[in-house]
């Protein structure tokens, strides 16, 4: 259904497809029909939320009938698109209740990190003070989400089943977190992993602590891109090789280059007012967060480094994501992550020379997207440092 833009009333002024005020606006009308006061339904995540740090609102995510309400990894092998994920999300009731960071003390966090520990959605009960409803506005700005509504009493009515492995780095009080998503990141999930660390179960017992959802995301791309990163230094260099792919109007084109471990992300909107932000690292890594590609650039490294591990080679990494229209919503990071993938899993083109490989790439973005390449490319940092670095078969 495509449903007439608020901003520019269909005339296409936008650009988008579709319009994402009026969808979400939809979606939460359908919500406000059917959502109760009092139900049972199945829990499949936590949201840990920020504002206030250190005191903050901890919410269990919650629906009568799950169907992957909680799924990104299935979403994007199944290739849901924007309208079905702004649907589910928006579908999952956040029943909050609030507390300090480290207050471990409170049974309605152990209840909060029985679901998070959980290999599958957990059956809950839930009582709330008011019957959920989203207030309809157009600021609609936000990822999608359920309404928030203050819990009033939970109880979960099955026994969780938690992974043996995942119980075994949870009890261990010594185990550092980054440890413990290194012993447990080749059998789950960076989603997961998310969970777990997001409601401080992982780490020395006594530095254990409450993470906000949006930080524990970064931060698993990131444990896991540095522990990539440290394998893949290993590995002999790549040849000339660039991919494409996307998922949801998120389109990457990545460059092999033959030479050490470092990484340079552009992120571009196409369309009439192009605009662009880029970050970098070299050999010895980031001293400081990515702020200008902010959680993107952690995301896509680690589907990048996952693609260097499995072939066991490293390389020169330039990225360069183009968003264009089809993606009419903000969905999340994940959709990063998945975009990256799916480049990395197709049929890579490779060259016989930096230029080759350079010229395809100028070509390539000028047909699909009606982009000149030459406005990032002289802004790169990685390929000035492979230019004027010099190596010893230089010599």
């Amino acid at each position: 259904m495509n449903i007439q833009c608020i901003k520019c009333k269909g005339r296409g002024h936008c650009g988008r497809p579709y319009c994402a005020i009026a969808t979400k606006i939809t979606s939460q009308k359908k919500l406000n029909q059917s959502a109760k006061q009092d139900f049972f339904g199945e829990a499949p995540n936590v949201f840990i939320g920020r504002y206030g740090y250190p005191n903050i609102n901890v919410g269990l995510l919650s629906t009568e009938q799950y169907d992957n309400h909680d799924a990104p990894l299935k979403w994007s092998a199944n290739n849901y698109q924007v309208q079905q994920v702004i649907d589910l999300r928006t579908a999952l009731v956040n029943s909050t209740f609030r507390t300090n960071i480290k207050s471990f003390n409170d049974k309605m966090l152990e209840m909060s990190q029985e679901v998070s520990l959980a290999a599958k959605p957990v059956d809950v009960e839930i009582n709330l003070n008011k019957k959920p409803q989203f207030r309809l506005s157009f600021n609609q700005d936000t990822l999608p989400h359920g309404p928030r509504v203050r819990l009033k009493k939970a109880k979960i009515t099955e026994n969780p089943k938690i992974p043996h492995k995942v119980d075994k780095a949870v009890s261990d009080p010594h185990l550092k977190a980054a440890d413990a998503i290194e012993s447990l990141r080749k059998s789950y999930d960076e989603h997961y992993l998310t969970k777990i660390l997001s409601v401080g179960n992982l780490g020395v017992k006594t530095e254990r602590k409450l993470v906000p959802t949006r930080w524990s995301i970064t931060a698993v791309d990131d444990i896991i891109g540095k522990q990539l990163t440290e394998e893949v230094k290993k590995h002999k260099e790549s040849d000339f090789l660039a991919y494409f792919g996307g998922y949801l109007g998120n389109y990457y084109l990545i460059l092999f280059f033959p030479h050490c471990w470092s990484y340079e992300l552009f992120e571009t909107i196409v369309g009439e007012r192009t605009s662009f932000s880029t970050d970098h690292e070299f050999y010895d890594g980031r001293k400081n967060y990515a702020d200008n590609t902010a959680g993107g650039y952690y995301a896509a490294r680690h589907a990048i480094l996952e693609k260097l591990a499995s072939i066991r080679r490293q390389a020169g990494v330039l990225a360069l994501r183009f968003i264009t229209s089809e993606y009419w919503a903000p969905l999340g990071v994940w959709v990063v992550r998945e975009a990256t993938r799916k480049s990395m899993s197709s049929k890579p083109i490779e060259f016989g020379s930096k230029e080759l490989m350079l010229k395809y790439a100028k070509a390539f973005a000028k047909k699909k997207f009606s982009f000149d390449l030459d406005i990032l490319l002289k802004e790169s940092r990685l390929l000035d440092h492979i230019d004027r670095q010099k190596r010893l078969k230089d010599f």
